[in-house]
């Protein structure tokens, strides 16, 4: 399964599990994904898909910064 690149997550497991992030790149059995924060858009975090829920949204990528990512994620993690 090829999550498309800027698709919103959640981790559902390890020290990241609950906090929602951004795919920036995607394989075949793992993602790349930045949360703005503790994962930069420079730096992301690599994690297997098995490990992620999949939400419906979408982040355009396109010129973003990690300030603008922290604004929009936080918006999920508001819902919880």
């Amino acid at each position: 399964m090829k999550l498309k690149i800027g698709s919103v997550v959640m981790a559902c497991a390890g020290r990241d599990s609950g906090k929602f992030f951004v795919v920036t790149q995607s394989d075949e059995k793992c993602v790349y994904m930045a949360d703005g924060r503790e994962r930069k858009l420079d730096k992301p975090k690599r994690k297997n898909i098995k490990h992620l829920r999949i939400t419906d949204s979408m982040i355009d990528l396109n010129e973003i910064t990690d300030k603008k990512l922290r604004q929009l994620l936080s918006q999920f993690n508001s819902f919880e």
